[in-house]
């Protein structure tokens, strides 16, 4: 794939991200905190999730970009295992549920309205270093996993997974929003 039109598929998609987030604005805290079940999460729970997420991603993605000293490439080519973290974070028809990290886990957090402006303060830095990745190897630049420091992947890679990630629960809170919405049984 060229890596303009990775990039540029990605800032598109991050921008739609940003724009369902900011809709959550406008609901009020009770509605941002409802959850179906106890074990299950809230939409703030999700976004809170996703910004540990990118408390991890963001910085080192910015220091490897900002410190790299390749050059870019027109292709770009997904590694075995980046290509297969990215596809398997995408949300099937079917729900794939995953186990998450425990420092990972925000479920019964005390959260409020803050975590939404995290959430796009974050994708606002995810498009500055989308855009600044133009400049650097999509493919030699490599970016520490949360599984283990001793498994990296290709920076193209981990802006899809860090990106279908995002996507995944996203899908989520659309569930929790119908969820809620449909009368009691």
């Amino acid at each position: 794939m060229q890596s303009e039109n990775l990039i540029l598929s990605l800032l598109a998609q991050t921008q739609q991200n940003i724009n369902q987030v900011e809709k959550l604005k406008t609901y009020d805290l009770q509605t941002l905190t409802w959850k179906p079940n106890e074990t299950s999460w809230s939409i703030l729970e999700c976004l809170e999730h996703l910004n540990l997420y990118g408390d991890f991603y963001l910085p080192q993605m910015g220091n490897k970009i900002e410190n790299s000293t390749t050059e870019a490439e027109v292709e770009f080519k997904s590694g075995m295992l980046g290509n297969y973290f990215a596809k398997s974070m995408l949300p099937k028809v079917k729900l794939n549920k995953m186990k998450t990290f425990k420092d990972k886990n925000p479920l019964h957090a005390k959260l409020d309205k803050t975590v939404i402006d995290k959430f796009i303060s974050q994708q606002i830095k995810l498009l500055d270093l989308l855009n600044q990745s133009r400049k650097v190897s999509l493919n030699k630049v490599k970016i520490e996993t949360s599984i283990s420091s001793l498994i990296k992947l290709k920076l193209g890679d981990t802006f899809q997974f860090y990106i279908n990630h995002i996507i995944r629960h996203l899908k989520q809170i659309d569930r929790i929003q119908q969820t809620r919405r449909m009368p009691n049984n």
